[in-house]
C-alpha cells in the first residue's frame, strides 16, 4: 500500500451504508487511493486561501456541535503537510468557545465558495496557544464540487469581532423559535458535524467530521411534533463515502450550522439523528435517495456576529435534478433556478 494513504480507511457505521447503497467493494478501494494521513499540497493552498473555516467538535457531554471561524486569507496556515495552524476563535457564544482543549478531536471543512471547492482534514487539537489553534492530521480528504452555491464574501468588520461578546444571543431547544426556524426555512446551505464512537470514547481514529449539505431554498422541512421540531433533509448522490451518515448509523447524534449569509447571524443546534432509508417522501422527492432526520435539544441564535456578508447565491447545476418541500410538508419539484 502507497506510504501516506490512510488503511481501512472506512469504519463499520460508513461501510453498513456502503453495503446498503452496493457500493462496498467499490469504495474499499477508493478509499484507499484517496484518503491521506496527511494534506497534499493543493488541500494545504486552499486552506491558506479561505476567509473562513468550519469545525466539528464534541462537548464534554459527547454532543457534536458545527462551528465556525473566520479571519483575513492566511489566517489558517500549514507549516508542513501534517499540520494546520488556526489564528481564530469561535463566537463567544458557541459551545466550541467552552470546550477547546489540547487533545480533543476535530474536523475541519475547508470550502472555497466562489470556486466550489472543498477539502476535509480531521485530526486532534495538539496546542492552544496565543490564540491559536494547532491541529494535526488524522485524515485528509477532498470533496466534490455538488450542491454547493457559489457565493462572493466580503469583510463587513473585522475578523476578530466573531469571537468579542455583546452579540445577541436566543437558547434554542426542542421547540425551535420563530426566529430559528425562519432561518431554517429560507436556506440552500448547512453544514453537520458528527462524529463516530470511536472519536465519543476519546479515541481519534477516525474523530470528528464535518461536512455541506445543499439543495434549494426549503430543501430543509421542519414539523412539529409531540415532542419538539422535527428537521428532514433529503440526502442527494455524493461520492459515496457516507462519513456523515455512517457517523449517525454508529452514534446518532449531530450538530447543524445555518448560516445567514444576508445578516451574519448563526443558527448552531445539537440533537439526535437518523437515517431514513424507508420512507415514500424519497420515491417522491426528486434526487433523493435516502432522508436525514434531525431532532434539536439544544441551541443557540447568535445575532449578527459574522463580520462576513456575502453576494447573491449562483445556484449549483446540480440542483436541478432535485426539489423541494412545499408548504403542506410534502416532496415536490420546483423550476430551476439560475
Amino acid at each position: 500500500m502507497a506510504t501516506g494513504l490512510v488503511p481501512d480507511a472506512f469504519h463499520a457505521g460508513e461501510q453498513a451504508m456502503q453495503l446498503l447503497a452496493g457500493v462496498r467493494g467499490r469504495m474499499a478501494q477508493v478509499g484507499r487511493q484517496v484518503i491521506r494521513d496527511h494534506m497534499p499540497d493543493q488541500h494545504r493552498e486552499l486552506f491558506t486561501k479561505l476567509p473562513m473555516l468550519l469545525a466539528g467538535s464534541l462537548d464534554d457531554t459527547g454532543r457534536p456541535w458545527a462551528s465556525l471561524l473566520v479571519g483575513a486569507p492566511g489566517f489558517v496556515a500549514s507549516p508542513d503537510d501534517r499540520t494546520l495552524v488556526i489564528d481564530a476563535r469561535p463566537a463567544a457564544a458557541d459551545p466550541l468557545a467552552g470546550h477547546l482543549k489540547q487533545g480533543a478531536p476535530l474536523g475541519l471543512l475547508g470550502i472555497e465558495l466562489p470556486t466550489r471547492r472543498r477539502n476535509r482534514m480531521n485530526g486532534q487539537v495538539a496546542a492552544l496557544q496565543d490564540g491559536r489553534i494547532t491541529v494535526t492530521v488524522d485524515q485528509s480528504f477532498g470533496n466534490c464540487p455538488k450542491y454547493i452555491q457559489a457565493r462572493q464574501p466580503r469583510f463587513t468588520a473585522p475578523p476578530a469581532s466573531l469571537s468579542a461578546p455583546g452579540h445577541p444571543v436566543q437558547q434554542e431547544g426542542p421547540r425551535l423559535s420563530a426566529a430559528a426556524r425562519a432561518v431554517i426555512a429560507a436556506a440552500d446551505t448547512f453544514f453537520i458535524a458528527t462524529a463516530s464512537r470511536q472519536a465519543g470514547n476519546g479515541e481519534a481514529r477516525e474523530g470528528v467530521d464535518v461536512s455541506h449539505r445543499g439543495g434549494r431554498p426549503g430543501f430543509v422541512r421542519i414539523t412539529a411534533e409531540a415532542a419538539g421540531d422535527v428537521l428532514t433533509v433529503p440526502d442527494f448522490a455524493g461520492n459515496l463515502y457516507f462519513n456523515t451518515l455512517g457517523n449517525i448509523a454508529e452514534n446518532p447524534l449531530a450538530g447543524l450550522l445555518f448560516i445567514d449569509f444576508d445578516s451574519g447571524d448563526l443558527l448552531t443546534l445539537t440533537g439526535s439523528a437518523a437515517v431514513v432509508l424507508d420512507d415514500p417522501a424519497i420515491a417522491a422527492f426528486p434526487g433523493a435517495q435516502r432522508l436525514l432526520r434531525f431532532e434539536p435539544q439544544d441551541g443557540r441564535l447568535i445575532r449578527a456576529a459574522v463580520p462576513l456578508r456575502w453576494s447573491a447565491p449562483d445556484y449549483s447545476p446540480a440542483l436541478a435534478r432535485t426539489g423541494t418541500w412545499n408548504a403542506g410538508g410534502s416532496p415536490e419539484i420546483v423550476p430551476a433556478q439560475s
